[in-house]
């Protein structure tokens, strides 16, 4: 089975797919992230679905990239018989959605073999295929699949196979359709007409954006163009990532469904949009989380589907065997019913920082803060599930106390600064609150621990200076820097917690956990430690694959990632620690680019 780090994406902002080093697509959805895969050999194996396209021989790729700062990927072999490419694309949404493959001879004449194994709903369902008008269509339910190409193709084993030979400068196209499966026939597309319109797009997109980061401007382009392809472009929601349960340890049961738009997410996405120029696509998250917590505020929700929408019912896969034998496989998520109080304050402060940008608000967005705000201050006191969704007993967790503060905390500046209208006085002596309780329970032994009572840490804690709460070189806050290191990394990157001793309701381990890491980048930059944080982020570039994708954890005992691909979280966190070390400063979370 391919690692994870073997995959690359494709994605036309509606969905993505993923693609192996062997030019296998292992994982697509359709038609959007979240919707049933119709490949999931990922999560199983070649008869879960998949599409191979690659030379006859067999074996990995010698070589793969990205056409420049696009989403257009390359994939090369070098064979005895000549020198063949695989150009993969999904044209960013117009229609129906594509995955376009054509095969390019370089040199010499190379035997190819395609193999399109369709399965509908997670590998479950096989398709009813049959010619139409020369062309091929796969059709089970609501759901149908329209193969367009000039290669020879027949019927083995339940899957559309093409076996041709391509020479020097052959280029045959293939190209796959999605539809209703209740509809006429989608019209057939140009390949490579697709190619120069998609290659046109991503160019477009990323010269409309600034050159950020210095010598680290093409990790954060890549970074930037992956967060890109994770945004669902019909209301600007982004995904966490682009997959489902993948583990966070191999074999184990902590595998969920990150095919979902967190709030957690608000304040990182702001910035790390902001930082690069790409104000419009800030503009519309912002939009998108107005509309995602609109309602009663006791109602609010840490996750959403990337339309709004609440109910994200969790289900078993039991007929997928999973990533290596990481049981169950999930869809949905459980956790999007748990009371996590942080995310209060990470909606009114990506809001503040909406504000600041000059994004703009009105009186109805103003409105809805504000009662988001009132029902926090009646219930900030609750112990909750805390920002990591654990499954366990609720507790009083210091950084959903100190995201409460960041709540009362940009309330007061939107009156003080914007001149909105609110009860500043009251909401001051809120925060004023919160923040002495929080010192006074939330630290033992000079630095931060976890929750009220405890002597555990957690990564969220290096959070602290990030959100204003206290300044980066305070004895407290470096006192916790210092602490994570000492007791919360392994290898030198940072554990989220500690399974053993955190009590998160769930067995087994995880991984080391790529966003925290570049959190204590920030921590140090902050602290003045700059060439510990400069070393650190060098460390965390080289858990990229290839194609410069992060996932959301690492393993330091194997040099494997582990858990979702790719991760928003992760890409995030690398944008913006390469423009504040590039910038020499360090930003809170409430403070514009520049």
């Amino acid at each position: 089975m391919p690692r994870i780090e073997d995959h690359a994406l494709l994605g036309d902002l509606h969905t993505a797919a993923l693609v192996t080093t062997e030019g296998s697509i292992d994982w697509l959805c359709l038609p959007r992230f979240d919707s049933p895969a119709c490949f999931a050999a990922l999560l199983d194996t070649p008869d879960a679905g998949r599409w191979l396209l690659a030379p006859a021989a067999g074996g990995v790729c010698s070589a793969r990239r990205h056409r420049g700062d696009t989403l257009v990927l390359e994939t090369e072999w070098d064979t005895p018989e000549g020198r063949v490419r695989v150009v993969d694309l999904m044209p960013p949404r117009s229609g129906d959605p594509t995955v376009v493959r054509i095969v390019e001879g370089l040199s010499g004449a190379v035997p190819m073999r395609g193999e399109l194994r369709i399965r509908f709903d997670y590998g479950r369902v096989v398709p009813w295929v049959r010619r139409h008008d020369g062309r091929v269509q796969a059709l089970a339910g609501p759901d149908a699949l329209w193969l367009d190409t000039p290669a020879p193709v027949e019927e083995q084993d339940r899957s559309t196979v093409s076996e041709f030979t391509v020479r020097a400068g052959d280029r045959v196209p293939f190209v796959l359709t999605w539809a209703p499966g209740h509809r006429p026939a989608p019209a057939p597309v140009d390949a490579e007409e697709e190619l120069a319109r998609t290659v046109a797009f991503w160019e477009r997109w990323v010269g409309a954006g600034e050159r950020v980061g210095g010598r680290h401007a093409a990790a954060v382009t890549r970074s930037l163009v992956t967060l890109k392809a994770l945004t669902y472009a019909p209301t600007g929601g982004i995904v966490a990532a682009a997959t489902t349960s993948l583990p966070e340890q191999p074999g184990g049961p902590r595998n969920w469904d990150y095919r979902f738009s967190w709030l957690r997410d608000s304040t990182y996405t702001l910035q790390a949009l902001l930082v690069a120029g790409h104000t419009e696509e800030a503009r519309q998250w912002r939009d998108w989380l107005l509309r995602a917590v609109a309602g009663d505020p006791a109602d609010l929700q840490i996750m959403y589907a990337v339309d709004g929408t609440r109910r994200l019912p969790e289900l078993e896969l039991p007929w997928l065997r999973g990533y290596e034998g990481s049981r169950p496989v999930r869809t949905g998520n459980a956790a999007a019913g748990q009371l996590q109080l942080d995310v209060w304050g990470e909606v009114l402060d990506g809001l503040h920082l909406a504000r600041e940008a000059g994004l703009g608000t009105t009186d109805a967005a103003w409105e809805l803060q504000t009662a988001l705000m009132e029902h926090l201050e009646d219930h900030w006191q609750e112990p909750d599930d805390g920002l990591w969704e654990m499954r366990g007993d609720r507790r009083h967790f210091v950084h959903s106390k100190v995201m409460c503060w960041v709540a009362a905390d940009r309330m007061v500046r939107g009156v003080r600064d914007h001149g909105l209208p609110g009860p500043a006085d009251r909401w001051a002596q809120l925060r004023d609150t919160i923040r002495a309780e929080v010192l006074d329970q939330g630290v033992v032994d000079g630095h931060f621990v976890q929750s009220y009572g405890s002597t555990e840490l957690d990564a969220a804690l290096l959070l602290v200076p990030r959100v204003g709460f206290l300044p980066g070189d305070d004895p407290r806050v470096v006192a916790t820097v210092d602490a994570v290191q000492r007791e919360l990394t392994r290898d030198g990157l940072v554990l989220r917690y500690r399974t053993t001793a955190a009590g998160d309701g769930l067995p087994g381990d995880e991984g080391v956990f790529l966003a925290c890491s570049f959190w204590l980048v920030d921590a140090l930059h902050g602290a003045g430690r700059r060439a510990e944080a400069a070393a650190l982020f060098e460390r965390l570039l080289d858990c990229r694959n290839d194609v410069g994708l992060l996932s959301e954890e690492w393993d330091p005992g194997t040099g494997r990632q582990l858990g979702n691909t790719p991760q928003a979280f992760s890409h995030f966190g690398l944008v913006v620690s390469a423009a504040q070390l590039h910038a020499g400063r360090t930003r809170r979370s409430d403070e514009l680019p520049g």
